[in-house]
C-alpha cells in the first residue's frame, strides 16, 4: 500500500494562509499513511494522536475539529464537539500504544450522531477501516472461489475412479465368463448327482434271447482265424449293452 509524505500543517503556520487539501475520498482501503519522522519526535499518546492523524490524507479539513484547532481547542473535547453539527472526529477505542480507533461520523445534535467510516493506527500507520460489507462480499468471494475449486477437483476424481470402476467390471465380466465356461465345481457337483442316480437306479434286466438264424457280426477276435477259435474254444457271443443296444423304447426314463 502507498505510504504519502506527511502534508503541510494546518492553515496560518510556516507562512502565508494555505488552501486546504479536497476532502478525503469514501474508500481509501487500499492505502497506508506512516510518519517515522514524527513518530521518532512525538510520543504517540491519546493527546497527540489526532495531531498525528490530522497529517493523513484521511483527515478531512472541513471537520469541526479543525475548528476548534483553530480556535487552540483540543480537537477531541467533546464539551464544544456536542455543541456543533457537521461532520467530526472521534477517538472510539484506546490501546497505547498501539492500537488507536477514529470514528468519523456526523452530528445532527447533542445526542444525534450517525457513524460514517472508521480508522485505525496500529504501532504508527494509519489504515481505513473497509465496510461489513465489502468484507462480506470479499469472504464469499473467496469462499465461492474454493468451493468451485474443490468440485472442479472432486468431478476429475470421479471420473478417473469412473473409468477405473469400467475396467474393472469388464475385466470382471471377462473372468466370470471365463469361470462360467470352465467350473470344475458344477463339474463335479454334476458327477456326483449322476452317481447317486446310477446308485439308487435298479440293475438292469437280462437281454432278450437272439432270434433264430442270427449271426452276430464278426469281431476282431472272429478274425485272428481258425487258431485263435480253436485255442479259445467255441466263438461266444459279443458283450451287449443292456440298456444301449436295446433301444430307446426300451429304456427306463428317470
Amino acid at each position: 500500500m502507498a505510504t504519502p509524505q506527511a502534508g503541510p500543517g494546518p492553515p496560518g503556520l510556516e507562512g502565508g494562509p494555505v488552501a486546504p487539501p479536497a476532502p478525503p475520498g469514501t474508500d481509501m482501503t487500499g492505502m497506508c499513511f506512516r510518519d517515522q519522522l514524527w513518530l521518532n519526535t512525538y510520543p504517540l499518546d491519546r493527546n497527540l494522536v489526532f495531531d498525528y492523524f490530522a497529517l493523513s490524507p484521511f483527515y478531512d479539513w472541513t471537520c469541526n475539529n479543525e475548528q476548534l484547532r483553530m480556535r487552540s481547542i483540543h480537537p477531541l473535547d467533546l464539551s464544544h464537539l456536542s455543541k456543533m453539527t457537521g461532520t467530526e472526529y472521534m477517538l472510539h477505542e484506546v490501546m497505547e500504544p498501539h492500537l488507536f480507533v477514529i470514528r468519523k461520523q456526523k452530528r445532527d445534535g447533542p445526542e444525534k450522531v450517525t457513524p460514517m467510516l472508521t480508522y485505525y493506527i496500529l504501532d504508527g500507520s494509519i489504515y481505513q477501516t473497509p465496510q461489513l460489507c465489502n468484507v462480506f462480499a470479499a469472504r464469499i468471494g473467496r469462499a465461492l472461489y474454493f468451493i468451485s475449486k474443490a468440485f472442479t477437483t472432486a468431478a476429475s476424481k470421479l471420473e478417473k475412479i469412473g473409468y477405473a470402476d469400467a475396467e474393472n467390471e469388464s475385466a470382471a465380466s471377462e473372468s466370470k465368463v471365463t469361470k462360467e465356461t470352465i467350473n470344475f465345481k458344477e463339474v463335479k457337483r454334476v458327477d456326483h448327482i449322476l452317481a447317486s442316480l446310477q446308485r439308487k437306479l435298479p440293475p438292469a434286466p437280462p437281454p432278450p434271447p437272439f432270434p433264430e438264424g442270427y449271426v452276430p457280426p464278426p469281431t476282431a477276435d472272429a478274425e485272428k482265424g481258425p487258431e485263435g477259435q480253436q485255442a479259445g474254444g467255441e466263438p461266444q457271443p459279443p458283450v451287449v449293452d443292456p440298456v444301449i443296444d436295446q433301444g430307446p423304447a426300451k429304456r427306463m426314463k428317470v
